[in-house]
């Protein structure tokens, strides 16, 4: 079987220890240990190729999301007046086009006479005057406002409280962002979480760098535990050593 080039999506995928499982493959019956090492290395070897897959599709939707953003996302300028005159003036063509084409029109109205976004390209939130994002009535800021929209959802940060309850950021983000915080509340999030560590005696140099991975957790937990272990050991010496000392009086 070929070996393809790890950069190549096309071609069979070689297995790992592949010549080991050939020379096994005739026998009938296998020991434990060997069937254990064969499952695990190619658990091991798929876990690779999903993350790997992963990450390309990450890399991927960062660039679709940009190129998105880019065209579509906020654009907050104001349009001149004769900008809008010539606006408005297209507007009113395509208004008289659609009444002479009846329903035969397949443009914003989508061929079923339901509007999608509206004739000037402007957000609909009253007082707005920003672009309105496409196959929408409404910009990124208050792309929330619509009801049928799936992509994003709130920031859920607390920036007050009040007797009702918190008052919620409410900035829209992607559904997928975890967690659920802007950018700004994001790195908010990551000065308290620095905080707190540093007072459960993990020390972080840096903001940026926060990510408390899972080993230097483990780590901390490992060491509390040893200290623990050694603090019980050592009473436990030192009171077998006062009952030799009884026992050894006369």
């Amino acid at each position: 079987m070929p070996d393809p080039s790890p950069s190549s999506s096309a071609g069979p995928i070689r297995i790992d220890g592949a010549e080991q499982d050939a020379a096994l493959s005739k026998s009938e019956f296998l020991t434990r240990s060997e069937v254990i090492n064969r499952r695990s290395r190619r658990a091991k070897q798929l876990a690779g190729i999903y993350r790997d897959h992963y990450w390309a599709l990450m890399e991927e939707l960062k660039l679709k999301y940009r190129e998105y953003y880019w065209e579509y996302g906020k654009s907050p300028f104001v349009e001149d007046e004769e900008n809008e005159k010539i606006n408005s003036s297209r507007a009113d063509g395509a208004a008289g086009l659609a009444a002479d084409n009846g329903n035969g029109n397949l443009g914003v109205n989508g061929g079923n006479g339901n509007v999608i976004g509206n004739a000037t390209g402007r957000c609909g939130m009253n007082g707005c005057k920003a672009k309105a994002m496409a196959l929408t009535m409404f910009c990124h800021m208050h792309i929330l406002s619509d009801s049928k929209q799936k992509l994003y959802k709130a920031c859920v940060f607390a920036i007050k409280s009040s007797t009702t309850g918190p008052i919620l950021c409410g900035k829209p983000i992607l559904r997928s962002t975890v967690p659920s915080y802007c950018s700004v509340h994001f790195q908010k999030a990551e000065k308290y979480m620095v905080r707190l560590l540093k007072k459960s005696g993990l020390n972080i140099a840096s903001t940026s760098k926060l990510a408390p991975k899972l080993h230097v957790l483990v780590a901390d937990w490992i060491r509390r535990i040893q200290q623990k272990r050694r603090a019980a050991e050592a009473r436990a010496c030192l009171e077998n050593a006062e009952i030799i000392e009884e026992d050894n009086k006369p």
